[in-house]
C-alpha cells in the first residue's frame, strides 16, 4: 500500500488525489458489478434460462397514453388528458371554451 504524508501535501494535490480515489472506487464498483452480472448470466444459462427471463425485465416497455385532446388551431398539439394541462388548454379554458370541444373522437 502506498504511504502518503497527507499533512505535507498542498490543497491542489489533495484534491487531485481525492478525484483519483473517487475514479478508482467507481471503476472498481463497475468491474465488480459486471463480474457479478456475468456470473449470474452464466448460472441462468446453465439452468436453461436467460437472466431477463428470470428477472422479468426483458420486454417491459413504458405505457404510452394516446392523445385524448387536440388543439383545433394547431393539430400538432395534443394532450392525453393526464398530467399537467398544456398552455393551449389553459388558455382556451380561460377564454371560456369547453374541454369537450378539443376531444378527439375515435
Amino acid at each position: 500500500m502506498l504511504d502518503f504524508d497527507l499533512d505535507e501535501m498542498s490543497l491542489s494535490d489533495l484534491k487531485k488525489l481525492q478525484a483519483q480515489v473517487a475514479t478508482a472506487i467507481k471503476t472498481f464498483e463497475d468491474r465488480q458489478r459486471k463480474a457479478a452480472l456475468a456470473e449470474l448470466e452464466a448460472k441462468a444459462a446453465e439452468m436453461g434460462f436467460s437472466l431477463s427471463d428470470l428477472t422479468g425485465q426483458g420486454g417491459r416497455k413504458a405505457k404510452v397514453n394516446p392523445p385524448k385532446y387536440r388543439n383545433t388551431a394547431d393539430a400538432t398539439q395534443t394532450w392525453s388528458g393526464r398530467g399537467r394541462q398544456p398552455a393551449w388548454i389553459k388558455e382556451a379554458l380561460a377564454r371560456g371554451e369547453s374541454l369537450d370541444q378539443f376531444l378527439i373522437v375515435k
